[in-house]
């Protein structure tokens, strides 16, 4: 049987293998960020893939690409806060489940696709939401996912995630501190927070990692005297 070399199909076919290196990218990101997600998730195979999510002319289904995961126990504890009294209750972690979805539409993504999204997010009682396009996203429906209400919601463009930036050689390994090791370093050294260095919430590997504003991160670089040696960012 002839291969179908059509430019419609390798044209499919590109789009498919794009795709794909998004989708692993977006497992990947999930799973730094603490998410339940196992190996097989993770690693999926082009094949499998596009068995998977196939549609019409072979070109890829976003329709069907739907991710929805939950916390480790690790992340829960990253993202407990500390308390403000003994007595207090324990406090509950600030994270939850999370839900991800591809859009389909290629132009003219706005208010009303960010609305039927937050919908989603609400309806299925998520703590966090990402909404991934094709293309770029107007302010005002920005402005709608980045104010919903309840949720924490999310965008980038599948561009964005073509590549892991967290596996370019040059970019040092980032740890986001708990509550409990964030209060420990400012003790330790005698400072505030708005004295340390900053990050800021749209920096790239902070885009990936979902940090969020008044955390801390360890930085790890490599150096050729030390070994290795840590620094640390503000969130801003």
């Amino acid at each position: 049987m002839e291969e179908d070399t059509s430019p419609t199909s390798q044209e499919a076919r590109n789009e498919m293998a794009r795709l794909w290196r998004t989708w692993r990218t977006v497992h990947e990101m999930l799973r730094d960020r603490g998410y339940e997600m196992s190996e097989e998730e993770v690693k999926i195979d082009y094949q499998d893939f596009a068995n998977k999510f196939g549609g019409e002319h072979g070109y890829p289904s976003r329709a069907k690409m739907t991710i929805a995961a939950m916390p480790s126990e690790a992340m829960k504890a990253k993202y407990t806060p500390l308390k403000k009294r003994v007595s207090d209750p324990d406090p509950v972690p600030d994270c939850g489940p999370i839900y991800v979805q591809f859009c389909e539409d290629t132009t003219g993504v706005g208010a009303k696709q960010v609305r039927a999204f937050n919908h989603l997010v609400d309806e299925g009682n998520y703590h966090s939401g990402i909404f991934i396009t094709r293309t770029a996203i107007s302010p005002s429906a920005m402005r709608l996912l980045s104010s919903a209400v309840g949720h924490i919601c999310e965008h980038f463009q599948e561009s964005d995630l073509l590549v892991n930036i967290t596996h370019h050689e040059l970019v040092p390994k980032h740890v986001l501190l708990s509550a409990e090791e964030k209060a420990r370093l400012l003790e330790r050294y005698r400072l505030k927070e708005s004295q340390l260095p900053r990050i800021q919430v749209s920096d790239p590997v902070a885009r990936y990692l979902g940090l969020r504003r008044g955390q801390v991160v360890k930085i790890i670089r490599k150096s050729e005297t030390a070994g290795r040696y840590a620094s640390y960012r503000w969130v801003i």
